[in-house]
């Protein structure tokens, strides 16, 4: 059988990388930068007041307590700035430019707050209370490096440096495309023989979360000229096609049969669960061809797709983190195989407790699991107390 890791660097490598594209700041959220970021700007662009106050030259306060006129307002946004005059001062706002002739704001709150005349109690030193202009970011530098995640402080760096666009990676369009004759839409009333579709919705949503763009497709029947049909409709807008179901070796497996001999290698993987898998390109769109039972479509999902789209996307670590913890219990695992089974993980105590056995059928366990527990192929029995390898499953 191939190996887990052997079959992830396949996908990863078939799935590739995605172009790049320059798009508005508001679809970047959680997408790589693709180039540096250079600012044309200072950050803050301008001498500005860090205090609601009043500008004034320090000089005419040092023997506070001591009375001024007041001048003029300076709300933030004004640009038609009046320079100080000695022995005067201007009300200013948090944020606005600092006027002409001041060298210091005092806060409001050492005042009496007078809008004709103001009564100033203390002193303040030269500068105080000013943000100078360039002292967060210098004009020409390099604000955000290529391969930034670029999350809400990002953004919001490159916003104030006046970046309207961004060049990413774009997100990998992803056709997920759920066989099989027996399923039938959740909502309906089932059949005897029939079950309801659930893996196109896990897929999709497991698509989203990672930071791709689904497209369903579901209840494709177990009829190979029905599925090349499905499939070609949509080759020419998708990056990658994920299907579930119809590639283990008995009768009616439409994938295997559809996709065996053009472009599309089946193989077992050495893992439990998740060991029929499939992996190549059809009509030149890489394709990966996942089991049907949904515990093992999903953990395949985890084990190989969601790492490929994570770096299609340039992100540096594209895997989930890998943490230690002990067990509460003992697990047993076929000699061999890589064991990847369902968890709740407690930080606090370092500890992961199994949920559920090992059955890929077993959808309400994974449901309640935050974490998957990996089992090294050598190791056919883990003992309560011994430590395991938890990958965490949050989004």
């Amino acid at each position: 059988m191939t190996g887990v890791d052997e079959h992830l660097a396949a996908v990863v490598e078939l799935v590739g990388v995605t172009p790049v594209a320059e798009l508005p700041l508001a679809d970047c959220l959680g997408l790589v930068l693709a180039r540096d970021l250079v600012s044309a700007i200072a950050l803050p662009p301008f001498d500005n007041s860090a205090m609601d106050g009043y500008a004034v030259r320090a000089a005419d306060v040092a023997d506070a307590p001591v009375e001024l006129p007041v001048a003029g307002d300076i709300p933030a946004g004004r640009v038609d700035l009046p320079e100080l005059a000695h022995g005067t001062a201007l009300r200013i706002m948090t944020g606005a430019p600092v006027p002409p002739g001041a060298d210091a704001v005092v806060q409001v709150e050492l005042t009496d707050g007078g809008t004709e005349r103001v009564l100033v109690h203390g002193d303040v030193p030269e500068g105080a209370h000013i943000r100078r202009a360039g002292e967060d970011v210098r004009p020409g530098s390099v604000v955000l490096r290529a391969g930034a995640e670029l999350g809400a402080a990002q953004l919001g760096l490159a916003a104030a440096v006046g970046a309207a666009v961004l060049p990413v990676r774009r997100r990998p369009r992803v056709l997920v495309l759920s066989t099989g004759s027996e399923l039938v839409e959740p909502g309906t009333p089932l059949l005897h023989g029939q079950i309801y579709e659930s893996n196109g919705v896990m897929l999709a949503a497991a698509v989203t979360a990672a930071g791709a763009l689904p497209t369903l497709l579901r209840f494709v029947p177990d009829d190979v000229a029905a599925f090349h049909a499905a499939l070609d409709e949509h080759l020419s807008t998708v990056d990658l096609v994920l299907t579930s179901g119809g590639v283990s070796a008995g009768a009616y497996e439409v994938v295997k049969d559809a996709l065996a001999g053009n472009g599309v290698e089946f193989r077992k993987v050495a893992m439990q669960p998740g060991m029929p898998q499939g992996a190549g390109r059809y009509r030149g769109v890489p394709v990966v061809t996942l089991p049907g039972n949904p515990v093992s479509a999903q953990v395949s999902f985890e084990v190989f797709v969601r790492p490929a789209l994570r770096a299609a996307m340039g992100h540096r670590s594209p895997g989930r983190p890998r943490l230690s913890a002990r067990l509460t219990e003992p697990v047993r695992s076929p000699a061999g195989r890589r064991q990847f089974r369902r968890g709740v993980h407690d930080p606090v105590a370092g500890t992961v407790s199994p949920v559920g056995g090992p059955g890929s059928h077993l959808l309400g366990a994974l449901a309640l699991a935050d974490c998957l527990i990996e089992v090294p192929e050598p190791l056919a029995e883990l003992a309560a107390g011994d430590l395991v390898t938890v990958l965490p499953l949050a989004p």
